[in-house]
């Protein structure tokens, strides 16, 4: 049996079976045949951050993908750097 994979809008039904409805985590995740721990996680996912919880795939949050942005940048920054480093040494030897 192979690794599920559910959808955004799943997984916020999901969430409010528990928190509108007044389902027990165990009883919700029992009718959906899920794991406990696997609602009780989307559960905390949505409480901590309800407007970015399941970004879903090959979709990041706002701060990763600034964080993604800003490795990209620092990757481009170093690799210039040590052009000039190559060019300065260069240009040094000549005077």
């Amino acid at each position: 049996m192979g690794r599920r994979s559910f959808s955004r809008e799943f997984k916020l039904e999901a969430v409010r079976l528990v928190s509108d409805r007044g389902m027990t985590v165990a009883e919700a995740a029992r009718d959906l045949e899920l794991h406990d721990n696997v609602l009780r996680r989307w559960v905390r996912q949505y409480r901590d951050d309800p407007a970015h919880a399941f970004p879903g795939a090959g979709q990041l949050k706002p701060e990763q993908a600034e964080i993604a942005q800003l490795k990209k940048e620092v990757r481009k920054l170093k690799a210039e750097r040590d052009i000039l480093k190559k060019a300065a040494a260069y240009f040094a030897k000549d005077s």
